[in-house]
């Protein structure tokens, strides 16, 4: 590894730490602007004054917003984000029950997702202009136009209302088996799926034929390679960055879609809590849940800059 590339390395990962404590202030003032608190949601509309007062100086409501964001930060630095503003309970703990159960969730889908969209994507640009090309695209430009609230909607009223073939709501803690596992999260993995194997599939499809039109191929067929090895071993290996871009891209959509999907499901995760903070005005829960999607998305997008990189041959040979 040479110093240019450990330095395009270092600054990557610095801009990531920037962006963010800019993303931790933008969602501490943003939470900060809803209407309403714990305390109000908590004692209901009939609550007077003095017991609104009395509740919001028990929960640390009347401190100054810097000296909140300054607690809540440092507290999130060090693992430990505080309270919950309605159960009293760690929300590292509440976060603990629920994270295992959404990267179950996550895993399933990017495990089934990533092959799949790789292997159409690349076949895809292996015979463009063939028929399969034609199926494939068309298909992948339908399923992104769809979106995954009402694939998860017709998946519950056809397999679940009126097939009868899978449960309407899914529950990771009954799984005993291999059978109820894929019962569980059948619904909720292919709503997941849709979505991301469309958008992964055309972008690395994009990727190869971009490498294939390039004039390196040219002399790569002149020499006599067939199409296989031409794309498997030469423009391949070129597009790397823009592939692990796409698939960071389509993994980062999880992140979004599993708040939907989860809801739909009443699945146990990460997404439900998430949304039963905002509904309870629970600040703390509400801000934690935030940044850990946020470092999430940010180490997706990371990673994928540091394989584009890592992979780039005119920076490694420099």
């Amino acid at each position: 590894m040479n110093l240019l590339i450990l330095r395009l390395i270092v600054n990557r990962l610095l801009l990531a730490a920037v962006s963010l404590l800019v993303v931790s202030m933008v969602v501490f003032a943003i939470t900060a602007l809803l209407p309403g608190d714990a305390a109000e949601a908590q004692l209901g509309q009939e609550a007077t004054r003095e017991s609104l007062a009395a509740l919001r100086e028990q929960m640390g409501l009347n401190v100054p917003a810097p000296l909140r964001y300054w607690h809540w930060l440092s507290g999130l630095v060090s693992g430990n984000p505080g309270l919950s503003a309605v159960t009293g309970l760690p929300v590292a703990d509440m976060l603990a029950s629920r994270l295992p159960n959404s990267l179950l969730l996550a895993g399933i889908t990017a495990a089934i997702s990533v092959p799949f969209a790789l292997g159409l994507g690349i076949a895809s640009a292996m015979w463009r202009g063939s028929w399969f090309d034609r199926m494939a695209s068309s298909g992948a430009v339908a399923i992104v136009s769809v979106p995954e609230f009402l694939v998860a909607t017709l998946a519950v009223l056809v397999f679940a209302v009126q097939l009868h073939w899978l449960p309407a709501l899914s529950y990771s803690s009954s799984v005993d088996s291999l059978g109820q596992m894929m019962r569980a999260f059948a619904m909720p993995v292919l709503s997941l799926c849709c979505v991301t194997v469309a958008q992964m599939m055309r972008m690395t499809r994009a990727a190869v034929v971009d490498q294939l039109k390039a004039p390196y191929i040219e002399m790569v067929r002149l020499k006599g390679a067939s199409p296989t090895r031409m794309v498997l071993a030469h423009a391949l290996p070129n597009a790397i960055g823009p592939i692990a871009n796409a698939v960071a891209l389509s993994l980062s959509y999880l992140l979004g879609g599993v708040i939907i999907v989860e809801t739909i499901f009443n699945y146990p995760g990460i997404a439900t809590l998430m949304v039963d903070g905002v509904s309870q005005r629970d600040m703390p829960l509400v801000q934690t849940c935030a940044m850990l999607f946020c470092a999430v998305y940010l180490l997706l997008v990371t990673l994928a800059d540091l394989c584009s990189i890592v992979a780039n041959p005119r920076l490694r040979h420099r």
